[in-house]
């Protein structure tokens, strides 16, 4: 499972980089303004929805069901479930499509009202969604193969169809610019093109897996009523974290100009961490969860658990720690040029500080859901989403106007560890979640070792300060780099001193990845 895992991260990671890229030129080309916020918008919609019903949702609904196909009666008859899901996946998103174009300046007013008081970044906002709003169609499809390759121990191509995301919209920023009349527009087309080359590309690649599925009439047979019947649930349960996003999108709307972008920038920097590692794992354990308790393995099953758990932490404390001591030096260095300015960088990082304190919640969520979709319950994530969503808009509502958009930040952050407390607690009470020695004795010096880290960074700030500021784009790269390794490396001493992981582990993982 670590293998796999470290497979779909180094791929995420490989996405997250270009990301930067990408995120890099926007910030330069659009800055924090009204086009800007126009973008985002458009962007988050879809992908709001994305994650909602196509990713989270779709991957909790149907890989359980999928693998059971595949444990009990082959790689045929799975097939033909995916097929069915399918057709009824594809009516469903042509429905939706037809519906948002015609109705998205009304629908704006709702996800957006704020900018109802700004005629041009409100008309940018309805024309670029409009643009940028198909990409959730094929997406949709993309999740669906994804789930099914995933599914039969092929996690390569879905973690790395991301990666065409970011080249089509590099490319469009490079190459269309020039042509329309603004970056905005050329990114908006990007995206669309994304979702076209995504899809493509996951096609291809069931295709060598021999799982090419082939479109038919929808049909509602048990198989597909069943998942219709948890994928519902599934969309609240699995999508706390985008509801709260999306909160945050609507209610940084009212606030001034440039907050919709400071969120989107600081989550762009907390979603590496979150993608390479909570994704990962999450991607991975969901059908070794499924696989383990199909077979009745129940032993094999918490043991997978608890090691999700330990990677989780092992590389998101420190994540977050960085993100707490350095917030400031890392927004300056890849985003202060052009039209982001350094007050904009500073806005951003007390931002990220603020997301960073929920980072570990988010992570450990994505370990924790599992424990609930392997044995298809859908229905006690919901509940829990209920609570959890009304804490955040309750803390929303109360911090927005003293603390802006680090508020919502805040507030989000505050909902992700209820979120996770209350998943782990009745995987607790279940006798679903029974954390091991090894677990228990790991975490602490975890901890520990990610506040050595920060103790480190943050000192380190004064003696670099100068070339950190000078203008010279390569000096200040250098001097954050230097700030970053030591970091790293006093995490990697630290830990294992700490006895955070051994050196025999590691001589032993490194003779396995040798054997590959």
């Amino acid at each position: 499972m670590f293998r796999k895992i470290l497979s779909v991260g180094g791929l995420t990671l490989a996405s997250r980089v270009l990301g930067f890229v990408r995120d890099i030129l926007t910030a330069a080309l659009l800055g924090a303004g009204p086009v800007a916020d126009a973008f985002f918008v458009a962007f988050r919609l879809p992908n709001h929805f994305r994650a909602l019903f196509a990713e989270g949702a779709f991957n909790a609904a149907f890989v359980p069901m999928f693998s059971a196909f595949l444990v009990g009666q082959g790689r045929s008859q799975a097939r033909i479930f995916a097929e069915q899901v399918l057709a009824f996946l594809l009516v469903i998103q042509l429905v939706l499509l037809v519906v948002f174009e015609l109705i998205m300046p009304s629908f704006m007013l709702i996800f957006a009202p704020g900018f109802s008081d700004e005629p041009m970044k409100y008309d940018l906002a309805v024309l670029f969604t409009r643009i940028t709003f198909p990409y959730l169609l094929f997406i949709s499809l993309v999740s669906l193969m994804g789930a099914v390759l995933n599914s039969v121990e092929r996690f390569a191509a879905a973690a790395a169809a991301p990666i065409l995301l970011n080249l089509c919209l590099i490319a469009a920023l490079l190459g269309l610019t020039p042509l329309l009349p603004t970056a905005g527009h050329a990114l908006a087309w990007g995206v669309m093109a994304a979702g076209v080359a995504q899809f493509l590309y996951l096609a291809w690649d069931c295709h060598r897996a021999g799982m090419s599925l082939r479109l038919g009439l929808p049909r509602l047979t048990p198989g597909v009523k069943r998942f219709l019947a948890v994928l519902g649930p599934a969309a609240l349960g699995a999508g706390v974290t985008q509801i709260n996003l999306f909160i945050d999108t609507l209610i940084a709307s009212l606030l001034p100009t440039g907050a919709v972008s400071y969120l989107y920038y600081a989550d762009r920097i907390n979603q590496l961490p979150l993608g390479v590692i909570g994704i990962a794992i999450g991607t991975v354990l969901l059908p070794e969860l499924s696989r383990a308790l199909k077979g009745g393995n129940m032993a094999q099953a918490s043991e997978s658990q608890n090691r999700a758990l330990e990677l989780s932490l092992l590389f998101t404390l420190p994540a977050a720690a960085a993100f707490l001591a350095a917030a400031y030096p890392i927004m300056s260095v890849l985003f202060e040029r052009g039209a982001f300015q350094a007050a904009d960088a500073r806005a951003t990082a007390t931002t990220l500080m603020a997301y960073a304190l929920g980072l570990p919640a988010f992570v450990l969520i994505r370990s924790l859901l599992p424990g609930f979709y392997a044995r298809q319950d859908t229905r006690t994530p919901v509940k829990i989403a209920l609570v959890v969503v009304t804490v955040n808009v309750a803390l929303k509502l109360v911090l927005m106007q003293p603390l802006s958009q680090v508020g919502l930040a805040l507030a989000t952050s505050a909902a992700s560890w209820v979120n996770c407390a209350l998943l782990a607690t009745l995987l607790f009470r279940r006798g679903f979640l029974v954390l091991d020695a090894r677990l228990k004795r790991r975490v602490p010096r975890q901890l520990l070792a990610a506040v050595a880290m920060a103790a480190v960074l943050v000192g380190l700030q004064g003696p670099l300060a100068e070339l950190l500021a000078v203008h010279d784009l390569v000096t200040r790269t250098l001097a954050l780099g230097v700030l970053v390794s030591a970091g790293v490396a006093t995490y990697a001493v630290a830990g294992l001193a700490l006895g955070v992981v051994s050196l025999a582990e590691l001589k032993q993982y490194t003779r396995r990845r040798r054997k590959i």
